[in-house]
């Protein structure tokens, strides 16, 4: 048991410190336009699909410059449905209609990311989101795996997320019901199939292999910071037992970090996971440009009421990994309690 580094000395009570958070953010959001709260964000994923013909027509290229362009199209584009896309659509923030979400949610989830809808919105929403950093529960042990040495997990497992992602899915839907076991499938082999046709009949690879090859390539030009940043955010940080854990508003500020803005990164995951990362987990149905707009709000609330707000380069947070890799990834983290809190 250790304490937290900054303990909080918000004055009131916990529920009443977020309760005057949401109605700040909720004014902000009611005087933004729907261009502000969903447009943005939508012209981004419109603006992937609509390269997508461009990146598989470079592939036909003899030249190694045109076809570097086209790998780096697919796999930028690739990464901002998957991650972006996927990301915004399990919250339901792509849109205000119930149902156009739930498409998009099955097309960016199982189409495009060969993976399952329903767990991914049980694991990262109702786990995730609803127990951020409780131990068991919310603290990012998916992303541990105890038995790599840090320099294969931090430079070599990556490239093998494209295959582990289908294969995971797999596993997982032998526990949800056979209707919606047999949806997934379909829709996941019909994502990797029309990727494989597509290079084929398009991009003209001549042989299956080297179809399947570059798969894995442009499925794996960003897989590097976005395995990264998903143990970045978190671990490290202060973690909880689900029977004492914290008010909300100190669990957010203390278990989640964010990382400066990074133009790439930005564009293919969204701002929500990397440089909004604490407003997202305080109102995550917000779009990655409204969390980028209230941003400001939330960091001079908190920054206030002497609460942490967390942030740290992308550099720094890997040489800290690098050195403390067997503390943060290996051993059991440590529990935080804050006295007086719980």
């Amino acid at each position: 048991m250790e304490p937290a580094r900054g303990a909080p000395r918000g004055d009131g009570g916990g529920e009443a410190l977020l309760a005057e958070l949401e109605a700040l953010v909720r004014d902000v959001e009611r005087a933004s336009s729907w261009w502000e709260r969903h447009g943005v964000d939508c012209a981004i994923l419109a603006l992937s699909l609509l390269s997508l013909p461009a990146g598989f027509l470079c592939l036909r290229s003899e030249s190694v410059v045109v076809l570097g362009l086209g790998i780096t199209i697919l796999g930028v584009c690739h990464y901002t449905l998957t991650v972006k896309g996927s990301h915004l659509a399990t919250h339901g923030a792509l849109t205000e209609s119930k149902r156009w979400n739930k498409i998009w949610e099955l097309f960016f989830v199982e189409v495009c990311s060969a993976f399952s809808a329903e767990y991914a919105k049980y694991g990262h929403v109702k786990m995730h989101h609803g127990y951020t950093n409780v131990l068991g529960l919310g603290d990012s042990s998916t992303w541990r795996l105890p038995c790599l040495n840090r320099y294969v997990y931090m430079f070599l497992a990556p490239l093998l997320i494209p295959i582990i992602t289908p294969l995971v899915a797999v596993e997982r839907l032998r526990k949800v019901e056979l209707r919606l076991a047999a949806r997934s499938l379909g829709l996941i082999f019909l994502g990797l199939y029309a990727h494989y046709w597509v290079l084929l009949n398009v991009s003209g690879f001549r042989s299956p292999g080297s179809a399947l090859l570059c798969m894995l390539t442009t499925r794996s030009l960003l897989a590097h910071p976005y395995l990264h940043v998903n143990i970045f955010q978190h671990i490290g940080l202060p973690m909880f037992s689900r029977d004492k854990k914290p008010p909300r508003i100190h669990m957010m500020s203390l278990g989640v970090l964010n990382l400066p803005r990074l133009p790439v990164l930005d564009w293919a995951f969204g701002h929500s996971i990397i440089s909004c990362h604490v407003e997202h987990h305080f109102f995550p149905r917000l779009s990655d440009n409204m969390c980028l707009k209230v941003k400001p709000v939330v960091s001079q609330y908190l920054h206030e009421k002497q609460l942490p707000y967390n942030e740290d380069s992308y550099l720094a947070r890997f040489r800290l990994f690098l050195s403390r890799y067997e503390e943060f990834m290996v051993q059991t983290p440590p529990i935080t309690e804050l006295v007086g809190l719980q």
